[in-house]
């Protein structure tokens, strides 16, 4: 029907070759007339001037039934842009529905109301028939691509704040003051990433999606791309109380679906809201409007011939000069309103009476119900919910509990079971939980523990050594580590500029610098996994993770985790800075880890962990050694930072400059607490070498050589060892400890050529 109406008034609107013939003001006012608002209009005259078929993007969540705006305006701005020469490509966003909690975050009833929804547009009379309008399901088309899709995502997070990306929270039919989750910061850097993706030249969307556009043109800025999308943003239908748009939530009153029955279209429309002369904000006027007349370019009121007798609108300029004048009244405008969309939804109520799959697909969705929009509400875990394979099988693969049939090595044989405990334990400052970690020893052959860094600069000895130490303390108690190189991290992080090449060369530079001080690598028991390389060898296990704890973990709460990059809840984070703490959450269950083995500033993350399993409802958490940060060499750093070399003592320092830095530290007489002196010889020396010796003249003491902390304490604090003699033993300690490093550096070629790249990089905090 809709193709007898279009081509009778307008030769153009309904052809797929014809627009062959259309000069480039009627394509452009076709392609315009979609719109409420067109952003970028001489970039949209250029465009139809130089491509043959533009293309379109248009996009939804399956969220329910579908209602006319969904189901009449769509259908009738993708005839419009097809007759113009556009190819259509309508994402179907199932994994943004699932991220935004629509029916609950269950993917398989996501997928269910996609198809249900395609075959109202099929029984309307989109056409899909020609090949110029395509159905993407999201899911699927990321899965396939996703080494190209998921750093695009994190580039678009990394160029925006976390304020920025609030501010699109409208496109999820939010507002910035809901307690927003972590996935719906995500959710509007992934909508912004489609555009690019499917490289699109126009975005097609309703008014409420604006934003997201705006951004995406923005992000184009940023990346000095001077091809931006155009954005075509329609108009949004009213629902039929006055309310601002239609809502699936509120059936009886807000919305008239696409699969109404003849009755209910009536009764909805006589009760809906519709002021007599009132056109400004009156949803009838407006179905009309944007309904009725574009459908069939003509509006017929009936009357008895005593009240006027019938009348036939082409315009709706024609129409409000009656209906505020009063000639047309409410009760006969609507009577005819109601007749004309049930003409036009009659093909829909035929194709699911007689199509017996369309029929199975609307009982599905009716008896789903439809998600409110509870601010408090967060989508079911990956465990939970019933959901299709390619998004989720192999995330739930990522969670089973780990295998305990695998082989021990001899070392077991070698220690007991309090021995292998308290030499695992010793890692860390604080473990969480001491009866787990006993358990996980005593039940499981090969426990593998999780470690990582971001490649940020030269490799500072709290790296180097205690990294060093702590791994040969776990293999040495039959443990497998895994260090993840976290390259994709450091550029969130905006590491090295965020320059993956520099990156990736601190990678190379520091495993080196671990071969050369000892650690032990060569009994295949310490792995070094790119996480960029093993994020896209897995990615469709990897992500939907990282999406489900998203979900699961409010914004609120994730920043909470910003210590873990260095930062403060204070600071002014990206969005990348969000995604980053959801990621490395991630990691610990994607590489199947029994221990995280990370430094008290990465506890929070840890917990985070052990707070999901809960939520999953996974018995066997991830057990936490976190251990102590060295401080820096200045008073009152808390910590060694690469950004400012003079706190912190550097793995390939030469000897003088350690013996520099060291003379330069902060070292109070008689004051062991916060000493970094101290803590030095306490967390490096003595459990590198069991021992520290101080060489002073007879006249001073003389020599003497202290086999534990608690002994140097006791003579530190009674100045019986002045910080003058610990600090000259203290820098000749360690620089025996750094010097196969500097032999490393300059013997062999490709180790002095990554460090000499290294020191040539401006570190960025």
């Amino acid at each position: 029907m809709i193709e007898e109406h279009l081509e009778s008034s307008n030769p153009y609107s309904n052809s797929n070759s014809i627009h062959e013939q259309l000069t480039l003001e009627q394509k452009f006012q076709i392609v315009t007339s979609v719109a409420e608002e067109c952003i970028g209009e001489n970039d949209l005259l250029n465009l139809l001037a130089s491509k043959h078929q533009p293309v379109c993007y248009d996009g939804f969540e399956p969220s329910g039934q579908m209602h006319i705006a969904q189901g009449v305006m769509k259908t009738i701005n993708v005839k419009k842009l097809i007759s113009a020469g556009c190819h259509v490509k309508i994402l179907i966003a199932d994994w943004c529905a699932k991220l935004n909690n629509k029916m609950g975050g269950d993917l398989s009833k996501i997928e269910t109301v996609g198809r249900y929804m395609i075959e109202i547009w099929k029984a309307i009379g989109m056409d899909l028939e020609g090949g110029k309008v395509e159905f993407l399901w999201s899911s699927k088309e990321i899965n396939a691509r996703a080494d190209e899709y998921w750093p695009l995502v994190l580039d678009i997070a990394l160029n925006n704040s976390v304020n920025k990306i609030i501010s699109c929270s409208e496109i999820m039919g939010r507002i910035e003051k809901d307690e927003l989750t972590a996935a719906q910061i995500i959710y509007p850097c992934m909508q912004c990433a489609d555009i690019f993706f499917h490289k699109v030249d126009i975005c097609q969307l309703g008014m409420d999606q604006r934003k997201v556009n705006v951004l995406a043109r923005e992000y184009c800025d940023n990346i000095k791309r001077t091809s931006k999308p155009i954005i075509l943003s329609h108009h949004m239908l009213p629902g039929l109380q006055g309310q601002d748009k239609m809502s699936k939530s509120d059936p009886s009153f807000s919305s008239i679906f696409m699969d109404d029955d003849e009755a209910k279209v009536i009764d909805k429309i006589k009760k809906a809201y519709c002021p007599p002369k009132i056109v400004e904000g009156n949803p009838c006027l407006d179905y009309i409007k944007y309904v009725v007349l574009p459908w069939f370019n003509e509006f017929t009121v009936e009357r008895n011939v005593d009240n006027g007798g019938n009348k036939t609108y082409k315009s709706f300029e024609e129409l409000v000069v009656d209906y505020e004048s009063g000639q047309i009244h409410p009760g006969d405008l609507k009577p005819s309103l109601s007749k004309s969309l049930n003409k036009i939804l009659e093909p829909v109520r035929e194709h699911f009476k007689k199509n017996t799959y369309a029929n199975n697909l609307q009982k599905s969705v009716k008896a789903y119900g439809v998600t409110k929009k509870d601010k408090h509400a967060k989508p079911k875990s990956v465990k939970a919910c019933g959901v299709t394979k390619a998004m989720e099988a192999p995330a739930a693969e990522a969670l089973k509990l780990l295998s305990v049939s695998e082989s021990s090595n001899s070392n077991k044989d070698q220690l007991t079971l309090e021995q292998k405990f308290e030499i695992v334990k010793s890692v860390g400052e604080e473990c969480i939980q001491e009866n787990e970690l006993r358990n996980l020893i005593a039940k499981k052959p090969i426990i593998f523990c999780y470690d990582g860094f971001e490649p940020s600069g030269r490799m500072h000895i709290a790296q180097g050594i205690m990294k060093t130490l702590n791994v040969n303390k776990l293999i040495s108690a039959d443990c497998r580590v895994k260090i993840w190189i976290a390259d994709w991290f450091a550029k969130l992080n905006n590491k090295m500029g965020g320059d993956l090449g520099k990156i990736e060369t601190v990678g190379r530079y520091m495993i080196e610098i671990w071969k050369a001080i000892g650690m032990d690598l060569g009994g295949g028991k310490v792995e070094f996994l790119w996480s960029s390389k093993e994020i896209n060898a897995r990615a469709d296990e990897y992500w939907p993770l990282v999406l489900d704890i998203a979900s699961n973990n409010s914004l609120n709460r994730i920043i909470r985790c910003s210590q873990i990059m260095g930062r403060s809840e204070k600071d002014e984070l990206t969005a990348a800075q969000i995604i980053y703490p959801c990621m490395q959450c991630a990691d610990i269950f994607f590489l199947k880890a029994d221990i995280c083995q990370l430094g008290m500033d990465q506890r929070k993350v840890n917990v985070l962990a052990r707070e999901y399993c809960d939520v999953i409802k996974r018995k066997n958490k991830p057990i936490i050694l976190s251990h102590h940060m060295l401080p820096g060499l200045q008073e009152g750093q808390e910590k060694m930072s690469k950004s400012d070399p003079s706190s912190s003592i550097f793995m390939d320092d030469e000897e003088a400059a350690v013996h520099e830095k060291i003379q330069k530290a902060f070292c109070p007489p008689k004051i062991v607490e916060q000493n970094p002196c101290l803590e030095y010889i306490q967390y490096i020396v003595l459990p590198w070498f069991n021992e520290f010796t101080v060489e002073r003249g007879a006249d001073n003491g003389g020599n003497k050589t202290f086999k534990s902390f608690e002994e140097l304490v006791v003579d530190y604090e009674s100045g019986e060892l002045h910080p003058y003699d610990l600090k000259l033993a203290l820098s000749k300690s360690l620089n025996t400890i750094l010097q196969p490093v500097r032999e490393l550096l300059r013997k062999d070629g490709i180790a002095k050529e990554l460090s000499k790249c290294v020191k040539a990089y401006r570190i960025t905090k």
